[in-house]
């Protein structure tokens, strides 16, 4: 004897498998979408993270031998002007030099400043186009020498800007090269970030520092 299935019995149409089938795509869809995104958002800022890290630890070391420019060195011996210590035929816009006694060996050869002969006290900074990286050119390592090293990477801009105090007052100019009177540098790095895919590309991180230069005559004025 059989028996006939009733209507509650029955399984699912081809076409409510179809539709179904449909849906759960859609939905799948949707999904992947919002968790590659909130990957692209992780890589991102876990990348720019990264980028702020280093480039901050790098600025870091950059203002600090900036800052020391012009320790222990002065015009000569007698009249003790101080000296700002940065070179001015080797700095501009993306490059600076500067030079520390920070030994503080008291020669003098009037009307040249002390020697600055010794590992750190002649630095120069640039960017190095071909590997997007800061660049620290040490003249006096010991070995090899020179020496230079990569302070940080993946840098798409580095730029250098002079104040200068006029002498005697407080009125001060901007430039992009600097002057026997600079007593301030601005430093600014750019950092590339890598490409993330679904991310606005290419994406940039600035990092921005005034550097007082202690030694500088303006400077030493004030105090």
């Amino acid at each position: 004897m059989t028996t006939t299935p009733t209507k509650k019995e029955r399984g699912f149409s081809l076409l409510e498998l179809l539709v179904a089938m449909a849906i759960m795509l859609v939905l799948m869809g949707i999904v992947s979408m919002l968790f590659s995104r909130s990957m692209g958002v992780k890589y991102r800022e876990s990348d720019r993270t990264d980028a702020l890290t280093s480039a901050q630890a790098a600025l870091n070391v950059i203002s600090r031998e900036i800052a020391n420019s012009g320790f222990g060195i002065y015009a000569d011996s007698v009249t003790r002007i101080p000296n700002n210590g940065i070179v001015l035929a080797d700095s501009g816009a993306n490059r600076i030099r500067v030079r520390s006694n920070i030994t503080n060996i008291q020669s003098y050869s009037s009307p040249t400043p002390p020697a600055t002969s010794d590992p750190g006290e002649d630095i120069t900074y640039f960017l190095d186009a071909e590997t997007s990286s800061v660049v620290r050119y040490d003249r006096n390592a010991v070995s090899p020498v020179p020496t230079t090293s990569v302070v940080v990477n993946r840098i798409s801009e580095v730029s250098f800007q002079y104040v200068n105090y006029t002498d005697g007052s407080s009125v001060t100019t901007i430039t992009s090269n600097p002057t026997a009177g600079t007593g301030k540098v601005i430093v600014t790095i750019v950092v590339r970030l890598d490409p993330i895919m679904g991310q606005p590309n290419p994406g940039t991180v600035s990092f921005r520092s005034e550097v007082t230069l202690r030694n500088a005559n303006y400077m030493l004025q004030q105090y």
